[in-house]
């Protein structure tokens, strides 16, 4: 497309230049894609079918929905099938909700429940339908300093808290951090220490830092799968009850916020809940694993 042309655009008309940054703008690869000629075929259907700026739909999304990988996987398939482009915005699950309240988004894909529910009660979002879940996991050192291992997460962050073990959060607001943060009241309140690390990052940096640091962290099964193949840390408590991963999407209210695009909003809702996409979040495997279990296929168990 344009992005490859060899004549400069200063040695073009204003009109015409400006017309090309436009288009250009419009036309970027799907969020985390490398292949050039998907985007081009992606730029070519947008505009065969006369769409323009106004197929654009932003998603405001966690980071470990796009640090997991899976989104790569969904998101060109619903580009092509509605010609447009979705703007994803991976930022923490606190920062998700605020761009669906100032209108800044379109569709709002988190996983804090309670979040969740306070945006709808609120009427910032008029659609929120369960797409999937996953596990939280406590990782740490292999030798597990503090003797953390086993499926009882609240167990766990005392051990860690009580030795003064090395451990990261994310400290951004996010999903995981809501999580650890309801972890940590119920046990009374997180203790104070200095091994104690905030890194206010996604959940991809978060899992590099701890790894690093050979500290404990608590994040997403999916991120977890997606990137720990090198890593040094290991899983210290899985499959506990109190880590179950729940993931929803919303649509956010167009009575507010006029310029929002709830039509393709609500056709994207559709879509992630479709037997097409729940068939493909099942089918998303890293290393042969399992990433996520969709919630809307009739055999789907919803946690």
């Amino acid at each position: 497309m344009f992005r490859n042309s060899v004549l400069p655009l200063a040695k073009l008309p204003f009109a015409v230049s400006t017309l090309i940054i436009l288009i250009a703008g419009c036309s970027k690869p799907p969020p985390g894609s490398n292949n050039e000629s998907d985007s081009v075929a992606l730029s070519e259907a947008v505009t065969e079918s006369g769409a323009g700026p106004h197929s654009v739909l932003r998603v405001a999304s966690t980071t470990s929905t796009r640090d997991s990988g899976l989104l790569d996987t969904l998101l060109p398939l619903f580009e092509k099938q509605h010609h447009c482009r979705v703007d994803l915005i991976a930022v923490g699950t606190g920062a998700a909700l605020k761009l669906g309240e100032t209108g800044d988004a379109d569709a709002v894909l988190v996983h804090a429940r309670s979040a969740e529910a306070a945006f709808m009660e609120a009427g910032h979002g008029i659609r929120r339908e369960p797409v999937m879940h996953n596990q939280f996991i406590v990782a740490g050192p292999i030798e597990d300093p503090a003797g953390a291992k086993g499926r009882d997460a609240l167990a766990a962050l005392a051990n860690i808290a009580a030795g003064k073990h090395r451990f990261v959060s994310r400290g951004d607001d996010s999903g995981t951090h809501k999580r650890e943060s309801s972890l940590w009241r119920k046990m009374g309140g997180r203790p104070e220490w200095k091994n104690f690390v905030e890194t206010g990052q996604g959940m991809g940096p978060t899992l590099v830092m701890a790894d690093e640091m050979n500290a404990y962290v608590l994040t997403d099964e999916g991120t977890w799968l997606h990137q720990s193949s090198d890593f040094q840390i290991v899983p210290i408590v899985e499959g506990a009850s109190d880590l179950n991963n729940p993931y929803s999407v919303m649509v956010v209210n167009p009575n507010r916020h006029p310029a929002v695009k709830s039509e393709l909003a609500d056709a994207f809702v559709d879509f992630l809940i479709s037997d097409q996409a729940q068939h493909m979040i099942n089918a998303y495997k890293v290393n042969g694993h399992q990433l996520f279990q969709a919630d809307r296929l009739a055999e789907a168990t919803v946690e």
